[in-house]
């Protein structure tokens, strides 16, 4: 069924972009699809992007930051970074930044604060993205990720928190990547537009 719909949709837009594909999910799309088209997988975020040969991929003038507390987080983190990345937007991936040592965070509030739009990925108690919310005037999207352990370490007590925040702060479900990652590209849509019609202008 995967494949069977990765071929639909490169036939009618020219690209298909799969999340969480496993090892079958990839041999099965490689198999059912002609050898010109690209196949681009990413294991840690367990995205695959497939496109014809003559795909023009759409760009942006926007950036997109993409923050992830831990090594946990990454996949979360990386499956946004694939989504915002293949909707034309520029993406900068910060890792390994989390609250149990702010320093890490404030070292890359230069580059976080550059972004049109920032995704925060963070499990456990999911305080990452409240912290980088306060610092930036940037919107931020929180992903809370099912990493931790014990009572509310499913992503629980993340999404409890993010949602809890009091600076301001958006909030998809848990893990929900795709999610994020497109919400920041909307975002970073809006803001090209904006920049283009003001340069446009004067």
């Amino acid at each position: 069924e995967t494949a069977a719909i990765a071929e639909t949709a490169v036939e009618t837009t020219g690209r298909a972009v799969l999340t969480r594909a496993d090892d079958a999910a990839v041999a099965a799309v490689t198999d059912r699809l002609p050898a010109d088209v690209s196949i681009d997988r990413h294991d840690r975020a367990r995205t695959l992007v497939v496109a014809a040969p003559d795909f023009d991929p759409p760009s942006v003038d926007a950036d997109v930051a993409v923050v992830a507390a831990g090594t946990a987080d990454a996949a979360a983190a990386g499956e946004a970074a694939v989504i915002a990345r293949v909707a034309g937007v520029s993406v900068h991936r910060i890792d390994d930044v989390g609250v149990a040592h702010l320093g890490r965070v404030v070292d890359e509030l230069d580059a976080i604060r550059a972004a049109d739009a920032v995704v925060v990925a963070a499990g456990r108690e999911g305080a990452l993205p409240t912290v980088v919310a306060g610092l930036v005037d940037t919107p931020v999207v929180g992903l809370p990720v099912s990493s931790g352990y014990g009572f509310g370490g499913d992503g629980e007590a993340a999404l409890l928190g993010m949602l809890q925040s009091c600076t301001v702060l958006s909030v998809v479900n848990v893990d929900a990547g795709f999610t994020a990652g497109a919400q920041a590209a909307l975002v970073g849509r809006a803001v090209a537009a904006a920049r283009n019609d003001t340069a446009s202008h004067d």
